[in-house]
């Protein structure tokens, strides 16, 4: 199986802290040797760095590691392949264009009789099921909403629902980003936590660092991140259930169908309530 690793922030923020730690799952504490990749989200724009190589030894994961890009939306991925060679076009994440936006997608999993999944002129390059199913979602998604929706919110839920139907086929944990919202859905392993204040130290489980987020952050930062398994040892980290999705916008857990939404206001994050505060790192 693969990893997967998101971020959804308020204010710009890099991710080097937790992508040390995912990094070392690629081929060092991990078996997923396959290739790894990482989308940053800048305005309406993205960086996408991709390496068939695996994560622990690549020169370019490095570079991602010492290089703080700032964003408020980040997925990334580590891969051990079962659909499709290891090469450049099978790596994760695989980012399209739909309504004027760019969508960039990462699963975790294997399906079982993909093949006839219908994918309209949303084609994929290379050969594995996770490309298939994205082009799948992608689709459904066009045919749902044949102009650009105003209420995103209902969008990321449609979205769910189709979830539900790549569930039924095999094992689909999956990240989902336009680049504002971050949409997390769990087959078995998907973990999340949110960051905010007062903060504390974080220590990486599969490298020898600790950071103390209070010196890096302002009291109004929210950093929220999804991933496969912990990456810190002395954090409370929630785990989904199989079926459960979750809405992330500027950090805050905004919409989705666990039991932990029950006590979270949903007015939080509306769009445009990016504070104006100093990026940290997670």
């Amino acid at each position: 199986m693969c990893e997967l690793l998101g971020m959804s922030a308020n204010v710009p923020t890099d991710i080097c802290f937790s992508f040390t730690g995912l990094m070392q799952r690629g081929g060092n504490t991990g078996p997923h040797r396959d290739g790894w990749g990482i989308t940053f989200y800048e305005g309406k724009g993205f960086r996408n760095f991709k390496d068939p190589n695996p994560s622990s030894e690549s020169k370019i994961a490095e570079l991602v590691q010492n290089y703080p890009i700032k964003s408020c939306a980040v997925i990334s991925h580590i891969r051990q392949a079962n659909r499709g060679g290891v090469n450049l076009e099978n790596t994760h994440p695989f980012t399209r264009e739909l309504w004027g936006r760019y969508w960039t997608f990462a699963h975790n999993g294997q399906l079982s009789d993909f093949q006839g999944l219908q994918t309209g002129r949303h084609r994929p390059v290379g050969q594995t099921d996770s490309e298939l199913s994205f082009c799948w979602l992608l689709n459904k998604m066009e045919q749902q909403y044949p102009e650009p929706p105003q209420d995103m919110v209902g969008v990321f839920r449609f979205i769910a629902q189709c979830c539900d139907e790549l569930k039924e086929l095999g094992v689909f944990n999956m990240l989902l980003s336009d680049g504002e919202y971050v949409m997390t859905y769990c087959t078995n392993h998907l973990y999340w936590i949110t960051r905010r204040a007062p903060f504390g130290k974080a220590t990486l489980i599969d490298e020898d660092v600790t950071i103390n987020f209070q010196e890096e952050t302002t009291p109004k930062d929210v950093v929220s991140v999804i991933a496969t398994q912990p990456l810190t040892d002395n954090e409370q980290w929630h785990r989904m259930k199989p079926g459960e999705y979750g809405i992330l916008h500027f950090g805050e857990l905004i919409d989705g169908n666990a039991n932990q939404l029950d006590h979270i206001p949903f007015a939080a994050a509306k769009p445009g309530n990016q504070a104006p505060t100093e990026p940290l790192e997670s």
